[in-house]
C-alpha cells in the first residue's frame, strides 16, 4: 500500500527576516488519534480500495501535515490506498471546475459553502443527512449559524456539506510601527483605517497590503461595500443593485487610499498568497486575513508575531460587515468508494483529531463540543477572535441575501474587478459601476 502527499503551490522566500524552518512539532503530531474505530482498524472493511482526497491548503504547514497525515494513516489502518492533493484555498475554485469538465474529481474535498453552494444545485455532491445528523448528535451539536449557512436542503434536496471550521477575516496590524506613529488602538472605521496607514507608509512598507485581485481574499472589498450601505442586490435576492450612491462612496474612499499610495506593488494582480507574503515580509502594514499569517509567524518569526494584533473589521458608516465563513468537506457523486469517504469524513469530526487540528490551523469551531478545545480556552488571541466570530460575525452574505447567485457573483470577483477598473484602469465610477452591474445581473439571471 501506498500512501502519496503532493501539493500545487509552490512557496516564495520571505525576506523581511531570515525565516526560520518549519518544525513541526512531533507532540502536535503524536496526539493519540488512533484508527476510526478498533473494530474498523481489525476488520479493514475498504481493503484493497483507492481514496483520493482534496484538502485545503493552508498558510500552517503543521495544519496541514496533520491533515495530510491523519488521512494517510486512517487510509494504513482501514486497508485503504490514500492520495492526499492540499491544493491553495483560492484556487480550489479553478482546480474543481476544470476536474468537473474533465470528470476526475476526487472522492472527497475541501471546498468552501459559496462553491459548496453553487455545485449542489448541479448535482456534483451526494446527500450526506444521515452523517451530518450523526457527527451533530455526538458533538453536542452545529453551531445554529454554521448550520444555517451550510444548508444545502432548497437547492439540493439534502445536505451535501459536513462543516469542519469556520473563517473569516480579523483585521492585523503592526504595532511596532504605529504605537511609535501614536497609533495604540485598532482604527475603527474604514477611514481610521487609511489614516493610521498613511501615517508609517514609508518604503519598504506599504500601509494598506489589501488584495484587489481576482482571488478570495480580495472579496473584503466586498464587506466594504456592504459596511457603506452598498449591496450586490436588493432583499428579493433577484435584481442587482450595484449602482448606487453607497457604492460611489465606497468607490471613493478606494480611490482617495490608492491615491495616496497605500497599496503594494502589484496587489492588483496577486495570488492567494500575496497579503501573507508582503506581511510577512515586512512589506505591509495591515492586511485582512484569517489569521493564517499569524500563526504562520508565531512559528516562524516570532518578533513579528509579537508585534501584530487583531481586530474587527473595520465600520463604514452603516456599520460593521464582519461575515463568517464556513469551510467543509463533501463527498463527489462520481466517487468509486462513498461508503470508505463518509467514514473518513466522520473519522476527522472527531475531537481527537479537530482539537489538535484546531491548534495549529486557523479555524474558529463548528461543534459547540469543540468551542471546549484548548486551543479557544488559550491565551492566543487568533483562535479567541475566531470563537469569537463564530458565535457573533455577521452571517455570510450580510446584509445581501446569501443565495446560489450570490455566491456566483462572489466567485467571479464581481467588485474587486471593479475596484481594478477605476484604480488600474481609470475608468470613471460610473463606468465601472455599469460594468459591474451588468456582470453581475447576468450572473443572477441565471437562476
Amino acid at each position: 500500500m501506498s500512501a502519496e502527499y503532493k501539493t500545487d503551490l509552490k512557496w516564495k522566500n520571505w525576506s523581511r527576516r531570515q525565516v526560520l524552518g518549519v518544525a513541526v512539532s512531533a507532540m502536535a503530531l503524536t496526539t493519540g488519534i488512533s484508527a476510526f474505530s478498533p473494530a474498523m482498524a481489525q476488520d479493514k472493511p475498504f481493503d484493497g480500495s483507492k481514496l483520493t482526497y482534496w484538502g485545503g491548503l493552508i498558510f500552517a504547514d503543521e495544519a496541514n501535515k496533520l491533515l495530510v497525515d491523519t488521512i494517510n494513516q486512517w487510509g494504513a489502518d482501514n486497508g485503504v490506498e490514500t492520495e492526499v492533493v492540499m491544493i491553495n484555498q483560492n484556487e480550489t475554485i479553478q482546480k474543481v471546475s476544470a476536474a468537473v469538465e474533465s470528470n476526475t474529481l476526487p472522492d472527497a474535498l475541501d471546498l468552501s459553502v459559496d462553491l459548496l453552494l453553487l455545485m449542489s444545485r448541479q448535482g456534483i455532491f451526494i446527500n450526506i443527512d444521515d452523517l451530518y445528523k450523526s457527527v451533530g448528535d455526538a458533538h453536542g451539536g452545529w453551531y445554529d449559524a454554521i448550520d444555517l449557512a451550510t444548508d444545502t436542503t432548497d437547492v439540493a434536496g439534502g445536505r451535501t456539506g459536513l462543516p469542519f471550521g469556520a473563517s473569516g477575516n480579523l483585521l492585523l496590524r503592526r504595532t511596532d510601527l504605529l504605537e511609535p506613529a501614536g497609533f495604540s488602538s485598532a482604527p475603527t472605521t474604514w477611514d481610521e483605517l487609511v489614516e493610521q496607514a498613511e501615517a508609517v507608509n514609508a518604503m519598504p512598507v506599504s500601509g494598506l497590503g489589501l488584495a484587489l485581485s481576482n482571488v478570495g481574499d480580495a472579496n473584503v472589498q466586498l464587506s466594504v461595500l456592504q459596511s457603506y450601505g452598498g449591496r450586490m442586490a436588493d432583499d428579493t435576492g433577484t435584481k442587482v443593485t450595484i449602482k448606487s450612491e453607497e457604492t460611489r462612496a465606497y468607490l471613493t474612499w478606494l480611490k482617495n487610499a490608492w491615491d495616496k499610495g497605500l497599496f503594494p506593488p502589484g496587489n492588483a494582480t496577486w495570488d492567494g498568497a500575496g497579503d501573507n507574503q508582503a506581511y510577512l515580509s515586512g512589506q505591509a502594514a495591515f492586511i485582512a486575513n484569517t489569521g493564517s499569517v499569524g500563526i504562520a509567524a508565531k512559528s516562524q518569526d516570532p518578533e513579528l508575531y509579537d508585534d501584530t494584533a487583531y481586530s474587527a473589521l473595520p465600520a463604514g458608516p452603516m456599520g460593521t460587515v464582519s461575515p463568517m465563513t464556513p469551510q467543509v468537506r463533501a463527498i463527489p457523486a462520481t466517487s468509486t468508494n462513498q461508503e470508505a469517504a463518509k467514514a473518513l469524513l466522520e473519522y476527522l469530526s472527531q475531537p481527537e483529531f479537530l482539537d489538535a487540528y484546531y491548534a495549529l490551523a486557523i479555524y474558529g469551531p463548528v461543534l459547540k463540543d469543540s468551542a471546549n478545545a484548548e486551543a479557544f480556552n488559550g491565551e492566543d488571541p487568533i483562535h479567541a477572535g475566531l470563537l469569537n466570530l463564530v458565535e457573533n460575525g455577521t452571517a455570510p452574505g450580510y446584509p445581501d441575501v446569501y443565495n446560489a447567485a450570490y455566491a456566483d457573483a462572489s466567485s467571479n470577483f464581481i467588485v474587486p474587478k471593479m475596484a481594478q477598473r477605476v484604480v488600474i484602469d481609470g475608468w470613471d465610477f460610473d463606468r465601472a459601476m455599469d460594468e459591474a452591474q451588468s456582470q453581475a445581473q447576468a450572473i443572477y439571471d441565471k437562476y
